[in-house]
């Protein structure tokens, strides 16, 4: 015999009542908890600004091609910005926790050079990430878009030689390596890549001129273009990879003079 039921009906009839008006309830009523949010505050915007700012200034420096320590001036920086010293101070804190910067008490801010072993992990992991770019460039990118690539050597001939114009070839190289990444329309990929560029790209450009590496990289990065155009997805793959090891095993051998 079924066991009765000791709820009376009247109860019963209730919690049904409840649960039919829980349920036509939106979930933002029923499940969310209170949150302790905060308005956005102007200050905020304004380190908000000043992060985007500083990091992309420090991206842009050549830290690497003096043995001198590069430094910033908290100070100068909110005259530059035109902003008072609390948000830029809040966005060298953030800048120090992702390890471009260091405070260094009664010295400054001073920004990081990596050793050399960091720095070769590092063209690693672009190695990496490059080789994986070039392979969505055959999936994604337009026959236009290639193109773009191979109009950065245009000026680059037997009459042009790249390391006859080291500093024109430098630019040409960096912006090579920077198109890849974007040609693959991936803002993941290119938040990846964003904290390695400052060092590697430093790396690039002091390497680019020696044991005769700019007449090498031009053969390399040609050959890399023509399986892009090709969609030649695996080749493309292993000569970007190939080619940015190789800037990690010359760093490895050669690094006298930059660490």
């Amino acid at each position: 015999m079924a066991q009765e039921n000791s709820r009376p009906f009247w109860e019963t009839t209730i919690v049904a009542e409840k649960a039919k008006a829980r349920a036509g309830r939106p979930i933002s009523q029923t499940s969310t908890p209170d949150l302790a949010l905060k308005p956005f505050a102007q200050e905020e915007t304004f380190k908000a600004k000043a992060y985007k700012a500083l990091k992309s200034a420090i991206i842009e420096m050549d830290i690497y091609s003096s043995p001198e320590q590069a430094w910033i001036d908290e100070r100068h920086l909110s005259e530059k910005l035109g902003v008072s010293r609390t948000p830029v101070r809040e966005a060298i804190l953030m800048l120090e926790q992702q390890g471009f910067v260091k405070s260094v008490p009664r010295r400054g801010i001073m920004v990081v050079k990596k050793t050399k072993h960091e720095v070769i992990e590092m063209i690693q992991v672009w190695a990496a990430l490059e080789s994986m770019a070039a392979r969505l460039i055959t999936q994604r990118a337009s026959d236009e878009e290639i193109g773009r690539l191979r109009l950065l050597f245009k000026e680059f001939d037997a009459s042009h030689k790249p390391e006859d114009y080291l500093s024109e070839y430098s630019t040409a190289n960096i912006r090579f390596h920077q198109t890849i990444i974007e040609l693959t329309g991936s803002p993941l990929l290119a938040e990846m890549t964003e904290n390695l560029v400052l060092h590697v790209r430093g790396i690039r450009q002091i390497t680019i001129g020696r044991d005769h590496r700019a007449a090498r990289s031009i053969v390399d990065h040609l050959g890399i273009i023509e399986a892009l155009e090709r969609r030649e997805t695996e080749l493309a793959e292993k000569l970007a990879r190939d080619h940015t090891l190789g800037l990690a095993a010359y760093v490895a051998e050669h690094s006298e003079g930059i660490f």
